[in-house]
C-alpha cells in the first residue's frame, strides 16, 4: 500500500516511533521510484552513466520538500507527544528534510550520522578532454592545467539521519509517565556498548540487500530502535523496502507496521519478518 493512503487510517498517538528511509528524490529515485527501471539503469552506484548525485537539481530538494512535508503532518499526528521521528537522507538534501519535518510541527534534537567506508565516485576530466576536436597539443595544455582534479565529489564516508521529536506534554517525566515515550534509554548500546552513544554511529554496510537498492543494516535500526522506543512499543515505517526496519523491531521487542508500495517487495518483507526469530 501506499503510505499516503495507509498513514492517514492510523489512529491518532498510536506510534511511539517513526524510523524509516524516504526516496531521496536523485535522479528517478523520488515518488516514482520503480525498482526494476533503476536496477537497469545502476551499476555501482552509477545512474544513466553518471554517478550517483552528479545529476544536480536544484528541483530536486523542492521536490523531496514538497514529497515530504504533507507525510511529516500525519506522522506527527499519529506519534504520541514526545516520541521521535528517525528519517535518514541522503547529505546534500538533508536540510530540506529537516525543514519538512520542522514544517510540520517536530523539534529538530540534533543531526546524526552513520558512518560506513563508501567508494570514491570523482571522475577525472581528461578523458572528456581526449574526445574533444581539439588539436593534441591543446589536449596536453589543457589536462596539464586540471592537474589531475575531478568532479566536486569527496569520498561518502556516511549518511545523515534527521532526528525530530514531537511536542511532549508537560515535563520530561510527566510525558514518560504517560506515553513512555520522550526520553532515550543508553544504558545498552548496541554500536559501542562500552561508549555512551554517540551522533557519529559506525556501521558497516550490509552485503544481503533483499533486493532493496538502499537496504540499511538491521544491526545499525536495532541500535536506534533500541535507544529511541521502549520494549513493546509500536515502530512505524512509511517505506518498508525489504523489511529491515520490521526485522530490527522485532529483534528489539517491538511491534511493527510497515507500508510499501511494490508488491512483490512488500510479501518479500512480510515473509522476512515473520522468518524473524
Amino acid at each position: 500500500m501506499d503510505c499516503r493512503i495507509g498513514v492517514p487510517k492510523i489512529e491518532d498517538n498510536a506510534i511511539s516511533l517513526v524510523l524509516t528511509d524516504p526516496p531521496y528524490f536523485l535522479d528517478g529515485m523520488d515518488s516514482n521510484w520503480d525498482t526494476e527501471k533503476l536496477k537497469s539503469r545502476v551499476k555501482d552506484g552509477v545512474i544513466g552513466s553518471l554517478p550517483v548525485g552528479m545529476k544536480f537539481s536544484t528541483q530536486q530538494g523542492q521536490e523531496l520538500h514538497k514529497f515530504l512535508r504533507p507525510m511529516a503532518k500525519e506522522w506527527i499526528r499519529v506519534l504520541r507527544p514526545g516520541g521521535f521521528c528517525l528519517v535518514f537522507s541522503q547529505n546534500r538534501l538533508v536540510h530540506r528534510t529537516a525543514i519538512a519535518l520542522e514544517d510540520a510541527g517536530f523539534e529538530i534534537r540534533d543531526i546524526m550520522v552513520w558512518r560506513y567506508e563508501g567508494q570514491a565516485k570523482a571522475f577525472t576530466q581528461e578523458h572528456f578532454v581526449r574526445k574533444r576536436k581539439i588539436s593534441e597539443q591543446e589536449k596536453k595544455r589543457l589536462i596539464h592545467k586540471l592537474g589531475g582534479r575531478k568532479t566536486p565529489q569527496l569520498k561518502p564516508q556516511g549518511e545523515m539521519i534527521v532526528l525530530a521529536q514531537a511536542p511532549r506534554e508537560g515535563t520530561f517525566v510527566d510525558n514518560w509517565d504517560k506515553w513512555k515515550t520522550g526520553l532515550i534509554d543508553v544504558q545498552n548500546p548496541l554500536v559501542n556498548p562500552d561508549q555512551f552513544p554517540g551522533t557519529v554511529i559506525p556501521v558497516k554496510k550490509t552485503r544481503e540487500r533483499y533486493g532493496h537498492m538502499t537496504a540499511k543494516p538491521v544491526y545499525l535500526l536495532q541500535h536506534l530502535i533500541r535507544i529511541f522506543s521502549a520494549p513493546k512499543a509500536l515502530v512505524l515505517d512509511p517505506f518498508a523496502g525489504s523489511g529491515s526496519t520490521g526485522v530490527a523491531a522485532k529483534r528489539e521487542g517491538r511491534n511493527f507496521i510497515g507500508y510499501e508500495i511494490e508488491h512483490e517487495m512488500a510479501q518479500s518483507a512480510q515473509e522476512r519478518i515473520e522468518d524473524t526469530l
